[in-house]
């Protein structure tokens, strides 16, 4: 019975031609284990399509009935990249709730978009980035310095929240270990020692940190997640780490993560990394061939890159042996297998998960509980709570700003309600709103497109800022006051908007202000 599910499924598939009268080769039986099938595999295919699939974007090789695959999909905080998704509150609420259990049902959920959107994108015959089932999540570096613009995508600067959070995610993407097949790969990024600078990134040296720093900073939410949610992808880092690149270091990958650890699953390389070993950057391997070689030597299993295509090169010129290549390559194969990539959709369970599920209800409502749970009250005076006769004048650059709200690695909500429009639902004609000035600069005239009078007839000020995803993230072309390509220079906010505070409260009004931003910010 098995043997006529697999001919159906390929004849449908197209993918050979004669599939129904071919005889069932060992790498499509799924009756074997997923090691039986990847050794099968690997012994027909050739040292070209061996390297091509050790890229992120792996084409089909029609011959073998291999389909179309890529590796790089996004889940930070929801399916990103991808379309209409739940969009949940960014991982950095996410750790406010202190609640993992919390976390692991959001990506339950995510998991289940991704699953529908997959099905959905293979039906399409759309397959693309972002829209397989390996997901570049999470981001659990430390935030360490709060001037980095990817402190917004972790989970803070503790090691321990850091590790019961990713953990939580790992388990709720790649769901229960009791199934033959996986729901979805996780991929604990950025291995290691990585809390920016982002703009030298690709040269920088970490080469100051103490061996103590190290295990009890750096590595426990890395060790957690390999020995306890068995991640099944670790993303190495862009920069280097006592002067080998992350992605070329064997004393991470290969004596930490491989060897201490005894990780056995996929590494895969930040998208450019292995370019970064070249002259005018790191400059550790010579050219192409030796970038290539150096990265599949220390373990490297998959480049995002165009390196990896040098492969046949560097074992034709003996810096590599196709014994080498095989070792990663295997790893890969196991990893499709173990998502069903090469078996039909009947016998993989994964697969029935509806479209309905996408930004559906009971979703939305957990992304709101979220959101309650995370958000975080600082100080009240006894201002709060408002009453609903309450007269509010709402002024700020993010009362009214959608776009800020969905964070950065972000998918497309079906609505985003914000703040002005919460407000105005419940206070009517009570509500007065102006913009007052941009996140940086002013606007047009003295106060901006504020009536003074309305702010002065109201009984409290809200003043809503903050920063957004437009001034700080991954390696940014921003170069403003405090924020310089993708970073913060100044960890407090924009003076422009601490003037209109200031202004606003010098009026005599009661203030609360509102800060809607994705890392740290100084308000004294």
């Amino acid at each position: 019975m098995k043997r006529t599910i697999i001919t159906m499924w390929m004849a449908g598939a197209t993918l050979l031609s004669s599939a129904q009268d071919a005889p069932l080769m060992p790498y499509q039986n799924p009756s074997l284990s997923f090691e039986e099938r990847a050794d099968d595999l690997l012994s027909r295919l050739t040292l070209e399509e061996k390297a091509s699939l050790m890229r992120d974007s792996s084409p089909a090789i029609p011959r073998l009935g291999i389909p179309e695959w890529h590796w790089w999909s996004e889940a930070l905080h929801g399916v990103g990249r991808n379309g209409t998704a739940t969009v949940f509150p960014i991982t950095m609420q996410m750790a406010s709730t202190f609640d993992d259990a919390l976390v692991e049902r959001i990506f339950t959920a995510v998991s289940d978009e991704g699953r529908a959107k997959n099905s959905i994108a293979k039906r399409a015959g759309r397959l693309d980035n972002n829209r397989c089932m390996s997901f570049w999540t999470p981001n659990i570096n430390i935030f360490r310095d709060p001037r980095w613009g990817r402190g917004q995508e972790t989970y803070g600067e503790d090691p321990y929240l850091t590790g019961r959070m990713g953990v939580a995610v790992v388990k709720g993407l790649q769901g229960p270990d009791s199934t033959r097949y996986r729901k979805a790969y996780a991929c604990a990024k950025h291995f290691a020692v990585h809390s920016g600078p982002e703009w030298n990134r690709h040269t920088f040296n970490v080469n100051n940190i103490s061996e103590r720093d190290l295990r009890e900073t750096y590595l426990p939410a890395f060790r957690e997640l390999v020995q306890e949610a068995d991640v099944r992808e670790v993303m190495c880092a862009y920069q280097r780490y006592n002067d080998h690149p992350c992605c070329g270091s064997n004393e991470l990958i290969g004596q930490i993560l491989r060897g201490e650890w005894g990780y056995r699953w996929l590494v895969v390389s930040d998208c450019g990394a292995v370019s970064d070993f070249l002259p005018g950057r790191h400059g550790t391997s010579d050219d192409p061939q030796a970038a290539a070689a150096d990265a599949v030597l220390t373990g490297t299993d998959l480049e995002c890159g165009v390196e990896y295509r040098h492969i046949p090169a560097a074992v034709e010129r003996g810096d590599l042996s196709e014994a080498d290549v095989d070792r990663s390559l295997r790893r890969l194969l196991i990893g499709r297998m173990e998502l069903g990539d090469f078996d039909p959709d009947s016998i993989v369970p994964w697969t029935s998960i509806p479209p309905t599920v996408v930004a559906s209800f009971p979703h939305r409502m957990l992304a709101l509980e979220a959101a309650r749970k995370g958000t975080v009250l600082l100080q009240n005076n006894g201002i709060l709570p408002l009453d609903r006769g309450t007269k509010v004048a709402l002024i700020g650059p993010s009362a009214a700003d959608s776009v800020a709200m969905w964070g950065n690695y972000n998918g497309f909500p079906v609505h985003t309600v914000t703040l002005s429009e919460a407000l105005a639902n419940r206070l009517g004609s009570n509500l007065y709103y102006a913009r007052g000035v941009d996140y940086v600069k002013p606007l047009e005239g003295e106060s901006g497109n504020i009536d003074m009078e309305r702010v002065m007839d109201a009984d409290v000020v809200i003043f809503s800022g903050g920063i957004t995803p437009a001034l700080e993230g991954e390696e940014m072309p921003v170069d403003l006051p405090g924020f310089y390509r993708g970073d913060r220079q100044s960890i407090e906010l924009p003076d422009v908007q601490r003037k209109l505070i200031r202004r606003l409260h010098d009026m005599g009004k009661k203030v609360v202000m509102v800060n809607n931003s994705g890392s740290a910010v100084a308000l004294a």
